[in-house]
């Protein structure tokens, strides 16, 4: 396996994973869980970086719209998280972390390079 091709899947696996942290906080908020799910924020930008810096210049602007989506997504489930801790109403901002994730989803998978 190279290096491009295992760099896609441990970028595929950690937000796998983060999406399970995710709905794991979200149903039963734990201080613990919640910092592990940071953890895994930090590991999808580093290796989202790395394959941006790889397939950029595949179709920059579609990257940098993904790159983008990705950062807005990460924010949004954590102000969802937040949210709900501080027991104030996130259905507005859940919602659009999920229309978010759904676009950068699709947007990953549809854009050239990535295997």
């Amino acid at each position: 396996m190279d290096f491009l091709t295992s760099s896609t899947h441990v970028h595929i696996t950690t937000w796998v994973i983060a999406l399970i942290l995710f709905f794991i906080a979200l149903k039963k908020p734990s201080t613990g869980v919640h910092m592990g799910l940071r953890l895994f924020y930090v590991l999808i930008l580093v290796t989202g970086f790395m394959l941006f810096v790889t397939f950029d210049s595949l179709n920059p602007m579609l990257y940098g719209i993904k790159m983008l989506a990705g950062i807005i997504t990460i924010g949004l489930m954590e102000m969802t998280l937040v949210r709900k801790k501080k027991n104030k109403s996130n259905g507005g901002v859940f919602a659009g972390a999920l229309v978010v994730l759904l676009i950068t989803i699709i947007l990953g998978f549809a854009l050239p390079g990535i295997a």
